[in-house]
C-alpha cells in the first residue's frame, strides 16, 4: 500500500506543468525510497527523470514497489481542484486500479477527495549513464528561461558554447540573428556595490540628522551663556554700588567673581559630557546599520558559475529547452552540464527532490 503525504499540492501542480507537455502518460514508480518517473517524448528526442524524495513527504508509506500508470493531463485537471497551500495525500492498495486523492484545507474544515483511474502502461527504464561533463554552468533559472524565449523568437535552434570567455548562446533565423554572452561574474559583488551606496546614502543622512542634533545643541550653549553672563553683570554692577560704600568689599567681590567663573566652568563641562553622551546613540546606530548591510549581503545569491576543463560547443531544438524553462517555478537555480557529442542534462534541484532533462544535441543540418 501507498501513503504519501505532501505539505503543499503546489508543489506537485508545479511539477506536472513542467513535463505534461513533454509527456502524455508515463509510470510512477513508488517505492520506499521515494516516487520516481522516467519518461521520453514522443520523438524520443528528450528524456525527463523525476525524484520525489521520503524524505521530502510529511508522512510517507510504501509497503512494496507499486507502479501508478496515469494520464498526466487527467492527473493535472484533477490537481487544479485544490489549492497550493493545501495538504495533499497519496493513497493506493497494492494491484488497485485508482489512485486516490485528498486535499485538506489548512485553514477551514474543508476536505476533498478525488480517485482517479490509472493505466496499465508498458515501459522500459532506461538506464542513465554516469557522466564526467566537460562543461558544468550554473545560473539563474529565470535567466536561463529569459534567454531561451527569446531566442526561440528568431530561430528554431541555439548554438551553446562554452569557453574560457563565458557560455554563449547564439541563434540564426531568417530575420534576424542572436547571440547572447554570459560571463562569469559574482552577483553578491554586484548588488553588495549597489547596497554600499545605499549605506552611504543612510550614513550621510545619519551625520546630517547628528549635525543639525549638535547645531541644536550649540544654539542651547550660546543662551545658557549669554544667561550666565547677563547674571554676572547684575552682580558685578550691585558689587560696584556696594563699592562705593565699603572699599573692603572688593576682595569679597574677587572671591565671589572667581566662585562665578569656576561654576560656569563646571556647567560648561557638564554640557560637554551630556553632549558626548547624546552623540553616542547616533554612533551607535550607525554601527548597527553597518552590520545589516553586512548580513544582507551573506544571504544575497550567487551569480553565474562556470567549470570548464575544456572547450564545449552543441546545438539543440530551443523548443525542447523553452519547455525544460518551465521548471523555473520549482526552483531558482538551475545547472546546464555539457560534453561535446553527449546529450544536454538540464538540472533542477528543490526541496523534495529534483527533476533532470536530457537533450540529444543536434548534428549537421538535422
Amino acid at each position: 500500500m501507498l501513503e504519501a503525504k505532501l505539505a503543499e499540492a503546489g508543489i506537485l501542480k508545479r511539477l506536472l506543468d513542467a513535463i505534461k507537455e513533454l509527456v502524455t502518460d508515463a509510470n510512477f514508480e513508488c517505492n520506499e525510497e521515494g516516487i520516481h518517473l522516467q519518461a521520453m517524448d514522443n520523438s524520443h528526442v528528450a528524456l525527463v527523470s523525476v525524484k520525489l524524495d521520503e524524505s521530502g513527504f510529511k508522512a510517507f508509506r510504501c509497503d512494496r514497489p507499486i507502479p501508478l500508470g496515469v494520464n498526466l493531463n487527467s492527473l493535472t485537471k484533477v490537481l487544479k481542484c485544490a489549492k497550493d497551500d493545501d495538504i495533499c495525500i497519496l493513497k493506493a492498495a497494492d494491484d488497485a486500479d485508482l489512485l486516490s486523492l485528498t486535499y485538506e484545507a489548512r485553514n477551514s474544515d474543508r476536505i476533498a477527495e478525488y480517485d482517479m483511474k490509472l493505466m496499465d502502461i508498458d515501459s522500459d527504464k532506461l538506464g542513465i549513464p554516469d557522466t564526467d561533463y566537460d562543461a558544468r554552468v550554473t545560473m539563474p533559472s529565470s535567466e536561463f528561461g529569459r534567454i531561451v524565449r527569446d531566442l526561440s523568437q528568431l530561430g528554431e535552434s541555439v548554438r551553446i558554447e562554452v569557453s574560457k570567455e563565458g557560455v554563449r548562446f547564439l541563434t540564426e533565423g531568417e530575420a534576424a540573428n542572436g547571440n547572447i554572452l554570459l560571463k562569469q561574474t559574482e552577483a553578491v559583488g554586484k548588488i553588495s556595490k549597489g547596497s554600499s551606496s545605499k549605506a552611504k546614502k543612510e550614513e550621510d543622512a545619519d551625520d546630517d540628522e547628528e549635525g543639525e542634533g549638535e547645531e541644536d545643541e550649540e544654539d542651547e550653549d550660546g543662551e545658557k551663556k549669554k544667561k550666565a553672563k547677563k547674571d554676572k553683570k547684575k552682580v558685578k554692577k550691585e558689587a560696584d554700588e556696594e563699592d562705593v560704600e565699603m572699599e573692603a568689599e572688593d576682595d569679597d567681590e574677587g572671591e565671589f567673581k572667581a566662585d562665578d567663573d569656576e561654576g560656569e566652568e563646571e556647567v560648561e563641562e557638564e554640557e560637554s559630557s551630556s553632549k558626548k553622551r547624546k552623540r553616542a546613540p547616533a554612533k551607535a546606530k550607525k554601527s548597527s546599520k553597518k552590520a545589516k548591510k553586512s548580513d544582507d549581503d551573506d544571504e544575497l545569491p550567487d551569480g553565474i558559475r562556470i567549470e570548464m576543463n575544456q572547450h564545449v560547443n552543441l546545438t539543440f531544438s530551443l523548443k525542447y529547452l523553452v519547455n525544460f524553462a518551465k521548471s523555473s517555478s520549482l526552483s531558482n537555480i538551475v545547472q546546464l552540464m555539457l560534453s561535446n557529442d553527449v546529450p544536454l542534462l538540464v538540472s533542477y534541484e528543490f526541496g523534495q527532490g529534483h527533476i533532470r532533462y536530457y537533450l540529444a544535441p543536434k548534428i549537421g543540418d538535422e
